[in-house]
């Protein structure tokens, strides 16, 4: 089996990109969904001065289709499953492929329409991930959605009495007047705290939206359930952890958390001219419920600290879903 970690490369984060940007860039070593926090940069595979000892022998191995870099968030778990994907099949096809990990959406979107990255692989749009886009248009490009019917929630565990968003203030108490969020960058914590929070009067009732980071929501959620007591947090789907932890989402009659929206492939605005094969590669790739969940669960859950592994378990057991690049 292939270890794409052996021929991708790591960016030291100083090198990437300008100091402002370094103090909020983190190498990470696990899919930060088991409770830790993400690695100060240049500490896995890494030696003193953050640089990857397996740099310079990624150079002579390099493909000959040219260096792709991918940037996303290692805690949101669909960024990191489709770029463990692509990384696998660009590597195939002759690329060399760098992973730079990122804590906050903002920089990251920063750093794609800089040319620092050049592919985020899993945008949510039209409305997660809106602001970002209208704010960097002309610097970044839409690819393609891969995958359709993405939905922000509100969830609670099944044994909860609470069923509906406009039930939360009566439980305001109970719930220690906190909706425990994830980091204070992601577009869901945006949109709750700019249009559930309004439109449910959730302030008025008492309630914080409480910042923190999907690792540490998930625990939050994982010790109530094991306590049996009351939480609301906020959750996504397509996302493993419904396979994880029986919850329920919460019903949101005026529609606050919007519609479905599509994962999109987002690079920067001249990726299509420098690689138009992968350009028209992933516009033309498509993932069903069935097969992103198998992908997603092969990745987060199965090898959470090897998503290589994870792909590469995807791949053997779903060798046709993914075609080849041309």
């Amino acid at each position: 089996m292939r270890d794409t970690r052996l021929t991708s490369r790591r960016l030291p984060v100083a090198v990437a990109a300008t100091a402002a940007l370094a103090l909020t860039l983190a190498a990470c070593g696990d899919n930060g969904d088991n409770g830790a926090d993400p690695e100060e940069p240049g500490t896995e595979n890494g030696d003193e001065n953050g640089d990857d000892p397996a740099d310079e022998s990624d150079d002579d191995a390099a493909g000959d289709g040219g260096t792709i870099t991918l940037g996303y968030l290692p805690s949101w778990t669909d960024g990191l499953s489709m770029a463990y994907l692509l990384d696998y099949h660009l590597t195939e096809a002759g690329y060399d492929v760098v992973h730079e990990e990122f804590t906050e959406a903002g920089v990251l979107y920063t750093a794609l329409a800089s040319g620092d990255v050049d592919i985020y692989p899993s945008a949510w749009l039209p409305l997660t991930h809106g602001s970002y886009m209208e704010s960097y248009e002309g610097d970044v490009e839409d690819l393609g959605m891969f995958y359709e019917g993405a939905v922000l929630t509100l969830a609670v565990p099944e044994y909860s009495d609470i069923d509906s968003i406009t039930d939360l203030p009566d439980h305001v108490d109970a719930l220690g007047g906190q909706i425990v969020g994830i980091e204070p960058g992601a577009g869901h914590m945006e949109v709750t705290a700019d249009t559930v929070f309004p439109t449910y009067g959730l302030d008025e009732a008492g309630f914080d939206l409480a910042e923190s980071s999907t690792s540490v929501m998930l625990t939050e959620l994982e010790q109530a359930m094991n306590a049996e007591e009351d939480i609301v947090v906020t959750l996504w789907r397509p996302f493993w952890a419904y396979a994880e932890f029986d919850v329920k989402d919460l019903d949101d009659p005026e529609g606050a958390l919007g519609d479905p929206e599509g994962l999109h492939f987002i690079a920067n605005s001249e990726f299509s001219a420098e690689f138009p094969d992968v350009a028209d590669w992933l516009g033309g790739l498509t993932l069903d419920d069935d097969t992103y969940g198998a992908l997603e669960g092969a990745v987060a859950v199965d090898h959470e600290d090897d998503p290589a592994a994870g792909v590469q378990q995807f791949q053997d057991e779903n060798p046709d879903a993914v075609p080849s690049i041309d």
